[in-house]
């Protein structure tokens, strides 16, 4: 076990655990090739560089009429039609002198031209366009304005949303280098719980996590695997854990991680692996622990659900985007002013359910127990108060926006 305060009860501040948890992430998954209707996302395994110029050639950035500047320095002066030109066509034949060309958006400059003139700002006279006075160069897309040949476009570890894979689509690749999904076990812990639909006895819940666990790591991109609910024993969570650590890359439970005489994970961690840190300097969140299971990484985060929720967010995430091959998924938080005061210190940092309302202010929900995901549906965001810090109403405090947090 490292020195990492496990034996001596400590708690670890949240900066130092999720040091100690990124100094352990593995090896990315293996490098995949797909199609770009399957890329959205995905992480690039690869830095993508431009293949060629983007515009290729000159072009037109609107329909209107293509001519050399020279021509028309004068308002009022009219030039010959020499024909007309519309997306994917060419001209080989260059622009004479007193000569204006149909041009249409996207088409290519022909030879000679170096402006286009918007059609709503031309008069047609039989064969002849009158213009107005002309500034060289309007409404004309150069060649390689958007990218040189050899740019470097997309790092490796870039996350594809939408506006990438058009981008990739631009530069003419059908197919583009990825890691694999990351495949994660889930599991819960708890002799409890029950999956919702099912009828409840005495002492019984619903099974929380693994819905709300689930549909965090499936939106962050990765292969979810869920092994339902464990059994609070040693041997069940021995044997569980076991056969999650040769079938898949990494394993999150949640529960059966406290201090309580039926919490068996940590134990069953020991025996299989290595247990290294456990119990976090924040709130809620404070029994998560982390360690390895037959050389697999593993994640136990608390029972309660808005604990697990928060635990999720603020410290699986970015060790599951790093070990998912993108390092670079650091949040940064807004500083607002708050709308609520904290007038009580707290030996802990708090992670407050949260939502920036429309006056610009940070408010809270009434509750903040670590068992109630009602507040964190409400909010869009968590508020950070710092250990051993009170807050007067209105002074800055930081704020992480869930959209953030979840992609």
């Amino acid at each position: 076990m490292s020195g990492c305060g496990c034996a001596s009860g400590g708690l670890l501040p949240v900066e130092l655990a999720l040091e100690a948890l990124l100094a352990r992430v593995p090896a990315a998954p293996p490098v995949e090739s797909v199609g770009l209707d399957q890329a959205m996302g995905r992480v690039l395994a690869e830095d993508i560089r431009a293949p060629a110029d983007l515009p290729a050639w000159d072009n037109s950035a609107m329909d209107g009429y293509a001519l050399r500047a020279e021509d028309a320095r004068v308002p009022r002066t009219a030039l010959s039609l020499a024909g007309s030109l519309a997306a994917g066509q060419s001209r080989r034949k260059p622009l004479q002198p007193g000569q204006a060309l149909r041009i249409f958006t996207g088409a290519p400059l022909p030879p000679g031209a170096d402006t286009v003139i918007a059609q709503e700002d031309c008069q047609l006279d039989g064969e002849w366009v009158v213009l107005p006075a002309v500034r060289q160069g309007s409404h004309v897309r150069r060649r390689g304005e958007e990218m040189r040949q050899g740019d470097c476009l997309l790092r490796r570890g870039t996350r594809l949303r939408a506006q990438e894979i058009g981008l990739l689509a631009s530069i003419g690749l059908a197919r583009v280098p990825v890691h694999r999904r990351l495949r994660v076990c889930l599991l819960s812990s708890g002799d409890e719980l029950r999956a919702p639909g099912e009828a409840l006895a005495a002492g019984q819940i619903h099974d929380v996590n693994r819905f709300s666990l689930g549909a965090l790591i499936r939106g962050w991109g990765m292969e979810l695997h869920d092994y339902g609910v464990l059994a609070d024993t040693l041997a069940a969570s021995r044997d569980a854990l076991s056969l999650a650590a040769s079938e898949w890359d990494l394993l999150i439970t949640s529960g059966g991680v406290s201090v309580g005489e039926r919490d068996y994970l940590k134990q069953a961690v020991r025996e299989l692996g290595e247990l290294h840190l456990w119990r976090i300097a924040m709130q809620p969140g404070k029994p998560l622990a982390f360690g390895q299971v037959a050389g697999k990484p593993w994640l136990g985060l608390p029972g309660n659900p808005a604990a697990a929720f928060v635990t999720a967010l603020v410290l699986a995430r970015p060790f599951l985007w790093a070990a998912q091959g993108r390092p670079e998924s650091e949040v940064q938080a807004l500083s607002l002013p708050a709308g609520f005061a904290w007038p009580q210190a707290n030996p802990r940092r708090q992670y407050l359910r949260a939502r920036l309302e429309a006056d610009g202010q940070v408010h809270i929900h009434a509750q903040q127990g670590s068992a109630m995901l009602r507040a964190a549906s409400w909010a869009n965001g968590l508020a950070v108060v710092e250990a051993g810090r009170t807050l007067e109403e209105g002074e800055a405090v930081e704020f992480l926006p869930f959209g953030e947090l979840m992609g």
